[in-house]
């Protein structure tokens, strides 16, 4: 029988420390039950001590998983532990997933700890963790730095103290796959009680070798792989679940281990990753790209049609990519909808399958042909948890070569209208103008994106854009098939991650200090707003020049 290599998710740690990914606890919970619908074996919720919301967004996912393990790392100290503890302890699978460095450098310049010392912290902290939680993991930071002899004594006094998997890993993303594998192979044939526990592998993408490390290490004897979707995480990322698990699952010759994993939702999950952070995935990204089943080049295509073989490894459907073109129209029915919308993977509720019928429908008199993934975009734009402070209410826009845009958006706000007009070098210029002279708020647009979700004239426009303030980066996402619509809803979606990040520190500043909570927002007089835009308005031109 083959050997089993559970795949250990990290996209809510690891991978939401990358700039540009944080999510709130909506958001969070959400993808967390779509990683359990994958079959990821483990989940690590969070750093539970980082902040409340840290550890708010691990309990709860603790809470509502029903299958599959829910972690929570820390350092190796008392108050770290004990939080992570008081994180999952509702689970019904819960782990303490702790940590210290073991390289030299570590050990000096960060810790200040000689080797005794830290052996002897490890030892401390994992026989208290294992105290609490039926599951111990403990991860030897910066292990593929560290001094070979050394880290053999702390897998096995570690282990000693109760941790079942061991974790090795390349923190920097410093080492090569024949280092890896060597590595594994050292430590299963040195470590006199390895039998007792599994050995997992952690690789970093900064020299590009992330997966091919992961895959020497699984190779060499590691059964545990810590992965993120898409191989988002600090710097240049993580190994990314779907190239390690259709790799294993590819190369069956070379991997013969069982897996957990659904295949069949990768593109799912991905897509709703890139749906809840606002940052679009590569189109050349390995397996879940637009272009990964793409084929242009007349060779390619001539040898796809004698046989598909010539030129894909994979087919579509093995990812939960669906190849239907066609599939709905404006006469069909709410249980064709509902039927279609199953097929796609999608489970819907009563009050969402309401509300994405509804937008069906308008979609539909626009749209004379609905394809798949017209539906898809419709269920992710619907699906989006951004918070609702400011909502569109009409815009009007006028444009030509011969004269300058203007801008007429209307907005509501807790069930008022507020209106502005602005003039700018393009359409989308002079709306995104209107938009900050009405929120009274300035920021400024780092980046831009419209692209086509479908095909033919009539298709939808899907914008993604990021505005950052001084407090940090937004992003945002609209779909319609008017793209300055699609612009004003994707700014509206940053705006209000903005003011709802704004408002949550403002909070815990009033919570720290004892003062008053702030008043809630409420609009200028227009000669105010007039004034305040001169100074303040700060919305940069680029856009104009790329729509």
């Amino acid at each position: 029988m083959a050997d089993r290599v559970a795949i250990f998710d990290t996209t809510l740690r690891d991978g939401e420390q990358a700039p540009g990914y944080s999510m709130n606890l909506e958001q969070k919970m959400r993808l967390a039950k779509q990683l359990e619908l994958l079959g990821v074996d483990v989940i690590e919720a969070g750093f539970a001590i980082a902040s409340p919301g840290d550890f708010e967004s691990v309990r709860s996912i603790a809470s509502v998983i029903d299958h599959t393990t829910v972690a929570s790392l820390s350092r190796a100290l008392v108050k770290d532990i004990d939080r992570a503890w008081e994180a999952v302890k509702e689970a019904r699978k819960p782990r303490i997933h702790t940590f210290i460095a073991t390289s030299d450098l570590h050990l000096k310049y960060k810790l200040k700890m000689d080797k005794q010392q830290a052996l002897e912290q490890a030892e401390r902290m994992v026989r208290y963790a294992r105290n609490l939680s039926p599951e111990v993991e403990f991860s030897a930071e910066d292990a593929m730095r560290s001094d070979r002899g050394y880290l053999a004594r702390v897998v096995e006094r570690t282990i000693a103290m109760g941790a079942t998997i061991i974790n090795i890993p390349d923190t920097v993303g410093y080492t090569t796959p024949d280092e890896m594998g060597g590595m594994i192979s050292y430590l299963m044939n040195t470590v006199p009680n390895i039998d007792k526990a599994i050995l997992s592998v952690h690789c970093h993408n900064d020299l590009g070798l992330a997966v091919a490390n992961t895959l020497a290490g699984i190779k060499a004897g590691a059964r545990q792989a810590e992965l993120t979707m898409c191989g988002i995480g600090e710097r240049a990322g993580n190994a990314a679940i779907e190239e390690v698990v259709m790799g294993m699952k590819t190369r069956k010759d070379l991997y013969p281990y069982e897996l957990n994993i659904d295949t069949k939702q990768l593109y799912n999950t991905a897509r709703l990753l890139s749906n809840i952070t606002a940052v679009p995935i590569n189109p050349s990204k390995a397996i879940v790209g637009a272009n990964a089943f793409s084929h242009e080049s007349g060779i390619h295509q001539h040898g796809m049609l004698a046989h598909s073989e010539t030129y894909e490894i994979m087919r579509p459907e093995s990812i939960g990519i669906k190849q239907t073109t066609m599939v709905l129209g404006k006469h069909s029915g709410q249980h064709a909808f509902n039927h279609r919308m199953k097929e796609l993977g999608y489970e819907l509720d009563a009050e969402l399958s309401r509300k994405l019928f509804e937008d069906f429908k308008h979609l539909a008199d626009k749209k004379k042909e609905i394809t798949d993934r017209d539906l898809i975009a419709m269920m992710e734009s619907g699906t989006q948890s951004s918070p609702q402070i400011f909502e569109l209410d009409n815009f009007v826009v006028n444009s030509g070569n011969l004269m300058t845009a203007t801008a007429c958006v209307t907005l509501m706000r807790s069930g008022k209208k507020m209106q502005a007009v602005e003039m700018g070098t393009g359409p989308v210029y002079a709306a995104f103008k209107a938009v900050e002279k009405i929120v009274r708020k300035s920021f400024v647009l780092d980046d831009y994106q419209l692209r086509a979700v479908t095909e033919h004239r009539d298709a939808l426009g899907e914008v993604l854009v990021k505005i950052s303030d001084a407090h940090g980066e937004y992003r945002g996402r609209g779909v319609s098939t008017d793209v300055i619509e699609a612009s004003l809803l994707s700014l509206l979606s940053a705006v209000n991650r903005m003011f709802e990040a704004n408002e949550s520190q403002m909070e815990q500043s009033s919570d720290h200090s004892g003062s008053e909570k702030a008043k809630s927002w409420e609009p200028l007089p227009a000669d105010a707003l007039e004034r305040d835009m001169k100074v303040t308005g700060t919305v940069k031109d680029d856009v104009s020049k790329e729509v």
